[in-house]
């Protein structure tokens, strides 16, 4: 059987699979759900519910299936409608020829909030939800919640606290799902290296003295105490936002005029990860990758280079998913060669001092909201709620790749014992109140000044240079590109920094720096 008819026949497996899972969910969900709703909008009256979100156009099929169609099934007087803010057909179709022009997704947003067929509820990340609170485009939920008598109390922390957060103290959102990442940590090498392993409530320092302690070794046979990445050819560059995401450090000031990484605190984050990565107490991927290379490695398979399960690292930051990857590797043992199930459990995210309680990389890419304007605002706020009840969560408990919000069906995966807590305990990061993303949007020749810092953290990691002239050398260098993005807002950047400004025909102008 050749490999193309293998796919073929996994695709529609899978795809077979999906539709039976899908159609076991409405069949649940109508069973369970169909009385569970408020009364407000359970009168005969034909209506329909615009639910509009960030991005679509082209298929909508699994939105519909995680969030509109078991509430169509238990309400059959209610048709919903997909409102897509940005339809993402204009890349679909593009010949690649001609430069697209990126749409604001906050302006577009509030486009199909206003108007004379505004949207009723709308679907977003709390960057955005936060910017619409500002402007007073979204309802109020805390009145709602208290008429219905609607039950918060079981929602987790990082849910909660994080969507009160952006409503300075008020809800605005209710977010059914999320998704957090916890640290990782194998017992077997501690208690080998005759170290406590790691617990809830440390801070980064803490972990990174944890893990001098339990590195040892050398070359291929090197266990190193912690990684940001579980993926082996990770970049060190990108591996730490894991580490300054909680700070919320910024490259350049809120106009996008001058650079801000020339400070003692962007000093001090760069001469503390540099030491780890050059002590080897923290993997450098590059350096993993040319030394497996070198070492004539033929096979690649999901366990080899994965930094946890391979047990060439003692912790590992990992998203909640990252649980069904070890289950399935621990579950496979017996099939994959030079493996040993790994005996292992999670910690919360370490914190900063100066953000106590606050873990990196949570995420509630899913809140739902009300349009202040919405025509029928009684059944998007039924519809909000349907989405966030005790129902539908013990219904959603099973998502592999997002948890739950409400922690009473929280529960560890295949009934194994792990501290599960660990991923819902700490709040999130909130927003940080600039126009970046528009800004991002407006002048896309920023991501290359982010992008080249990468080189200038590299010859630190080389010894070429400290820290502090790395850091100046790039302040200096995104300056003279910033004023480039300044005069032609267009101008884009190769990888040395040398700007151009691509034309509509495909072809580019140089431009003098």
């Amino acid at each position: 059987m050749n490999n193309r008819f293998q796919a073929k026949i996994s695709f529609s497996g899978n795809k077979i699979r999906k539709m039976a899972g899908a159609g076991l969910a409405l069949a649940l969900a109508f069973s369970v759900l169909s009385g569970c709703s408020g009364s407000k909008a359970s009168d005969n009256e034909q209506k329909v519910l615009r639910v509009g979100m960030l991005y679509g156009g082209y298929d909508d099929s699994y939105f519909r299936q995680q969030y509109t169609d078991a509430y169509e099934l238990t309400h059959p007087n209610v048709d919903i409608e997909i409102v897509p803010a940005i339809d993402q057909s204009i890349y679909r179709y593009s010949n690649g020829t001609e430069q697209i022009e990126q749409p604001d997704p906050l302006e577009s947003m509030k486009k199909i909030m206003t108007g004379s067929n505004p949207v009723d509820v709308i679907v977003a990340d709390t960057s955005t939800l936060k910017q619409l609170i500002q402007e007073n485009m979204l309802k109020q939920l805390d009145p709602l919640i208290q008429e219905d008598k609607f039950d918060t109390s079981d929602f987790v922390p990082t849910v909660i606290d994080g969507l009160k957060d952006i409503g300075e103290g008020n809800l605005y959102a209710l977010a059914p799902t999320f998704s957090s990442s916890a640290l990782f940590y194998n017992k077997n090498l501690f208690q080998s290296a005759g170290v406590e392993p790691p617990h809830d409530g440390m801070t980064w320092d803490e972990v990174f003295e944890l893990a001098r302690r339990v590195s040892k070794g050398e070359g291929k046979n090197r266990v190193y105490g912690l990684s940001f990445s579980t993926y082996m050819g990770s970049d060190p560059y990108w591996d730490i936002q894991n580490y300054t995401s909680t700070l919320q450090l910024r490259y350049f000031d809120d106009k996008a005029e001058t650079m801000t990484v020339d400070t003692p605190q962007w000093e001090k984050v760069w001469s503390t990860m540099s030491k780890l990565y050059m002590d080897k107490v923290l993997p450098d991927g590059n350096q993993m990758m040319n030394e497996m290379n070198q070492g004539g490695t033929t096979a690649v398979s999901p366990v080899n280079q994965d930094l946890f399960l391979s047990s060439r690292v003692a912790m590992v930051v990992g998203y909640n998913s990252y649980v069904n990857d070890v289950t399935d590797a621990n579950n496979n043992a017996s099939k994959i060669k030079n493996f040993k199930a790994v005996d292992w459990d999670v910690v919360t995210m370490p914190t900063h001092p100066e953000k106590p309680g606050v873990g990196g990389n949570a995420y509630l890419s899913n809140a739902f909201a009300i349009n202040s304007s919405a025509p029928n605002a009684d059944t998007a706020w039924d519809f909000v709620k349907f989405q966030n009840s005790e129902e539908w969560a013990k219904i959603k408990s099973r998502s592999s790749y997002e948890m739950v919000a409400r922690k009473s069906y929280i529960k560890p995966k295949d009934g194994q014992d792990y501290n599960i807590q660990a991923f819902y305990a700490l709040k999130p990061v909130s927003p940080v109140n600039n126009s970046d993303d528009k800004l991002y949007t407006e002048k896309p020749g920023l991501s290359s000044i982010t992008s080249i810092g990468q080189k200038y953290f590299k010859e630190v990691l080389d010894n070429k240079k400290t820290p502090a002239e790395a850091l100046k050398e790039w302040q200096q260098k995104g300056n003279t590109m910033l004023q480039a993005i300044k005069n032609n807002p267009k101008t884009m950047f190769q990888e040395d920094g040398t700007p151009f400004v691509p034309q509509d025909n495909g072809a580019a102008v140089g431009v003098k720096g």
